[in-house]
């Protein structure tokens, strides 16, 4: 199983750590965190010392009830950083993580590798044919609603089922525009409840059966903290624990924040198998 970054086949049969490198203000784990070029530079590099594939870069804060900002603001954060990063680190692969056609397209251009969008092609209309266009792999993800209301009473009749007919539907869609690499992320914490996340992680597995490869982003959600009576802060261990159930049902990719701890899980379970 791999896809093509830049003319580089990434095998995904050996699972990958992407980091994450919010540059927005509001994030709900790391928000306003690197201000600097210095500490965004000293965050790549601890990253990809410590194991990372990917790098996630995203401008536009998703967390539940977020403030919407225009497409301006989300590329004067962007692509600054892009070139930093790329400037000091070129051959990193950047994944960015936005739901706008225009500003992937901008990305792409200035060197980034993949694109993450968080809402599906649902957002923007242009996001599909604009993917197939530039022939990059794309991250499809699972969302009900935005991300300004996507946490107001979100429910299902049958979760697992439903999410399953959203990729088949949207995947359909994608090869219609020609769109080679397509990485399914089920959206954990992204229009579900508590319950419907560990539904999702229980029948993980069942969405092998779409033949793509699946990206799992728990770090430091809700879903985790919430359970266990903690905050984001304290939610490393948890996260860990289910990155690992995560890879054995057939994760293929862990978005974290913590890339050494995801790395140690892909390790230890890769000695195992």
């Amino acid at each position: 199983m791999t896809i093509n970054c830049k003319g580089e086949l990434i095998d995904l049969s050996s699972p990958k750590v992407m980091g994450i490198l919010n540059v927005t203000p509001d994030s709900f784990f790391d928000g306003g965190k690197y201000k600097s070029d210095h500490a965004i530079l000293t965050q790549v590099e601890k990253m990809l010392t410590e194991g990372a594939t990917f790098i996630d870069v995203g401008a536009y804060s998703s967390r539940p009830g977020a403030a919407h900002i225009s497409e301006e603001i989300e590329l004067q954060r962007l692509l600054p950083i892009l070139e930093l990063i790329l400037a000091k680190f070129p051959t990193t692969l950047i994944s960015v993580d936005t739901f706008r056609s225009t500003i992937a397209k901008k990305s792409i251009e200035t060197g980034a590798s993949l694109i993450n969008d968080i809402s599906g092609g649902s957002i923007d209309t242009n996001m599909f044919a604009t993917i197939g266009k530039l022939k990059v792999p794309y991250i499809l993800m699972h969302i009900k609603g935005t991300p300004q209301n996507m946490q107001q009473n979100p429910s299902y009749t049958d979760v697992t089922s439903e999410v399953l007919y959203y990729f088949s539907e949207k995947i359909a869609a994608l090869h219609k525009e020609k769109v080679n690499d397509v990485i399914i992320d089920l959206g954990f914490g992204f229009g579900k409840t508590t319950a419907h996340n560990y539904e999702l992680l229980k029948n993980m597995d069942l969405f092998q059966k779409l033949e793509l490869p699946i990206l799992t982003g728990v770090s430091r959600k809700s879903m985790l903290y919430k359970l266990l009576d903690s905050d984001a802060k304290n939610a490393l261990n948890a996260t860990s624990i289910v990155n690992t159930i995560a890879l054995q049902k057939g994760s293929n990719i862990l978005r974290v924040h913590d890339v050494k701890e995801a790395v140690e899980c892909v390790k230890i379970l890769e000695q195992i198998q």
